[in-house]
């Protein structure tokens, strides 16, 4: 359901611009809305998550990402191989920055900036993310959080995996606004 809402992002950009694709970001948001609404009543956990199942989640939460991910590019039509398009949000996701576009610059304004967007939201992870809703959703998180965290061990930044989740993610936000503002000068 995040993912849903990350998705209308890139409507503003595609408005100004007048390249029509705010379309197909409110149809993309929308099926990944109702899917994400849908996994979230289907899967509710009353148990702990142990390592085996914080692996399956977050393994499953990648391929999700990029599977809904891909839509607002199939549906525009930018990349119409499903194959392709997946990749590309895929290389979003996880920051990796390959592509399979030869010439980027020619997609539209709204493509370009949720293409941008998936490199952001990867780049302090998707996972670590969700861990600070992970309440909401009835599932502990230090197990999703040592699956998906490199560096120093987890339990060792703050005595609980929410906080630190937001702190994280504050500090992330900080940064990009302050970089925006840098390059704006």
């Amino acid at each position: 359901m995040f993912l849903a809402v990350a998705i209308l992002l890139p409507i503003p950009f595609s408005l100004y611009y007048a390249d029509g694709g705010y379309v197909f970001f409110l149809i993309a948001s929308g099926i990944t809305l109702v899917s994400g609404f849908l996994f979230f009543k289907l899967t509710r956990l009353d148990q702990e998550v142990h390592a085996r199942e914080a692996f399956a989640i977050v393994t499953l939460a990648w391929v999700l990402f990029s599977l809904f991910g891909s839509l607002p590019f199939l549906l525009s039509g930018a990349i119409p191989n499903f194959t392709n398009a997946f990749f590309e949000t895929m290389s979003g996701f996880t920051t990796t920055g390959a592509t399979i576009l030869e010439d980027i610059e020619v997609m539209p304004q709204g493509l370009l900036f949720w293409r941008s967007l998936t490199h952001w939201l990867g780049g302090m992870g998707i996972i670590v993310l969700s861990i600070a809703i992970l309440p909401i959703l009835g599932v502990g998180g230090m197990q999703l959080f040592k699956a998906e965290a490199p560096g120093p061990a987890p339990d060792k930044l703050t005595p609980r995996v929410m906080e630190t989740a937001k702190i994280l993610w504050g500090i992330y936000v900080l940064i990009s606004a302050l970089e925006t503002v840098l390059l704006m000068v």
